[in-house]
């Protein structure tokens, strides 16, 4: 009689990686350096954009959301008013090919490391033997700069992956594998991609990863840590409260406020991992 059973592996040990992205994850808290430079290109062309227009596409490649941003109808209709036609891929690619220049401008200015971040790396890394690693919508030449101003605040990661370095980023799961593949960690549920955009989510879980959403920080509250502290109480609140249930709608297992409250979160998906439970 044919075996009616196969054994296979399940695994059983520990979180071994964390992949990070950058802004509003880990620094930059409301997302600010992405904003303003499109803000500042769209604004060269004549045709200005809010803040929430740059915003929805947030977490793809730079050149993909510049086209996503013309292709929302109200910024169609103001550039067609504007210039006689509408937006073209070559309209898009030549707003990228100034976005390095701008982004590198206001870099500095909106790179500050979020509050508590180098700490809670330091004892993911001490305390739990995780590896860090992160990724990006910038690109190579962006993270040359941004990662020495990084590393002054105490935040170096084990492992730098951009979004020019693979096929296609974000909300596809290449980058979180390359950072598997230079972290030499496997397999993927034993790494937890932590992002505060949806395309950030699903690419962890088209990777096969936990996933950890970081609400109070990101782009969907879009505030610096200064603002926070003096925003009304009850309207933040429902601000963190709208941007959880966006990252939970998009699969997130978990979603918390900041990245300083990731230790207990790894610590729970190292109790379900050794029951054999998977993402």
């Amino acid at each position: 009689m044919a075996q009616e059973f196969r054994n296979v592996p399940v695994y059983r040990g520990g979180v071994k990686a964390c992949v990070f992205d950058w802004a509003g994850t880990v620094c930059d808290a409301g997302v600010f350096a992405p904003v303003l430079t499109f803000q500042k290109l769209f604004e060269e062309e004549g045709v200005p954009i809010s803040s929430a227009e740059v915003r929805a596409p947030m977490g793809v490649h730079k050149r993909l959301h510049i086209q996503r941003i013309c292709q929302l109808p109200e910024v169609r209709k103001r550039w067609t008013d504007k210039k006689g036609s509408p937006p073209t891929d070559d309209d898009a690619e030549r707003i990228y090919s100034k976005s390095l220049t701008a982004t590198l401008d206001l870099l500095p200015a909106n790179s500050k490391m979020i509050k508590g971040v180098p700490e809670t790396m330091n004892k993911l890394r001490t305390e739990l033997g995780v590896k860090i690693g992160s990724s990006t919508g910038y690109t190579s030449e962006i993270m040359a700069k941004l990662k020495p101003l990084a590393a002054a605040e105490g935040y170096t990661p084990d492992s730098y992956v951009t979004s020019d370095e693979v096929t296609s980023g974000r909300p596809g799961p290449a980058m979180i594998y390359l950072n598997m593949v230079r972290l030499d960690v496997y397999p993927a549920q034993a790494v937890v991609k932590v992002d505060d955009t949806t395309s950030g989510i699903t690419a962890g879980l088209n990777a096969g990863c936990w996933t950890v959403g970081i609400a109070k920080t990101g782009n969907y509250v879009g505030m610096t840590e200064a603002d926070m502290e003096k925003a009304d109480k009850k309207e933040l609140a429902a601000k963190v409260e709208n941007a959880k249930s966006i990252l939970y709608q998009a699969g997130a297992h978990f979603v918390i406020e900041t990245t300083r409250d990731l230790p207990p979160i790894v610590e729970e998906i190292n109790k379900r991992m050794s029951l054999g439970l998977r993402p």
